[in-house]
């Protein structure tokens, strides 16, 4: 028996997130069922990183173990003849038995889109955050600082996260305009629940003039939820990439 690897996209829109659960179909659900009808096995693909309704993926990672005939690196394109048009296995390969997507040190690369203009954009409606009111660009980007580095991240989680440790590390955060669109890009080594999220709309604030750029600083270290801005809603945010210290040792 084999592990596979796989990268998959796909638009969050029509998903109630990726993990299995009772209310509604998920990313995880759609390809256990078409990978199992493809081999004849009983698959149930382990998934990196929990996306939730709505939110996009351009390179999240799954594994599976497989007796399949098919070649590892030929599974993505068999996949791809079963999927709906909004799901895509990007590449297949295989990798060591032990290896877990979850369990191996790894930076995630996550995007969130903002549309700031006077007027929606009907065709963008599923893919960014709407803003229709000005931003200080540079404010934001003073703002963002702050949360480069490790730090306790408490004020900038869910109060349902149920974890022990707050503690993450922001390699980069950059803020880009192009046009009408903004891009918040975050790198990091891992993001607790909603923590994209709620640090855009802390520093949509700042951008607004609510917040001045070091007020970002204070925030976190009151560890408190209730100091931050608002949880933006998950069309604009996209799981650009996930990329493992190990890769160049996986099977190709």
């Amino acid at each position: 028996m084999r592990r596979i690897k796989l990268t998959v996209a796909y638009d969050g829109t029509n998903y109630c997130g990726w993990q299995v659960q009772p209310n509604g179909i998920t990313v995880e659900e759609v390809l256990n069922r078409h990978l199992s009808q493809l081999t004849g096995e009983d698959i149930r693909v382990i998934g990196a990183s929990r996306t939730d309704s709505g939110v996009h993926a351009l390179g999240n990672v799954a594994v599976f173990d497989s007796d399949t005939s098919i070649p590892p690196g030929r599974l993505a394109y068999a996949l791809n003849r079963r999927l709906p048009e909004d799901i895509v296995a990007v590449a297949s390969q295989e990798v060591p038995k032990g290896w877990h997507p979850r369990h191996c040190e790894c930076t995630k690369t996550y995007e969130y889109h903002i549309l700031n203009r006077p007027v929606p954009d009907p065709t963008r409606r599923l893919t960014t955050y709407f803003v229709s009111y000005g931003l200080d660009i540079e404010k934001m980007r003073s703002g963002a600082q702050y949360l480069i580095g490790e730090h306790d991240f408490s004020s900038f989680c869910n109060i349902r996260t149920n974890v022990e440790d707050t503690v993450r590390t922001i390699y980069k955060l950059e803020i880009l305009r192009a046009g009408d669109e903004i891009t918040i890009q975050m790198i990091g080594n891992g993001f607790l629940y909603n923590m994209v999220r709620i640090i855009t709309g802390t520093l949509l604030r700042v951008g607004r003039g609510f917040y001045m750029p070091e007020q970002v600083e204070e925030i976190l270290r009151k560890k408190d939820r209730t100091a931050a801005g608002i949880t933006v809603p998950p069309q604009g945010l996209v799981l650009k990439e996930i990329h493992y210290k190990d890769s160049p040792g996986l099977f190709r």
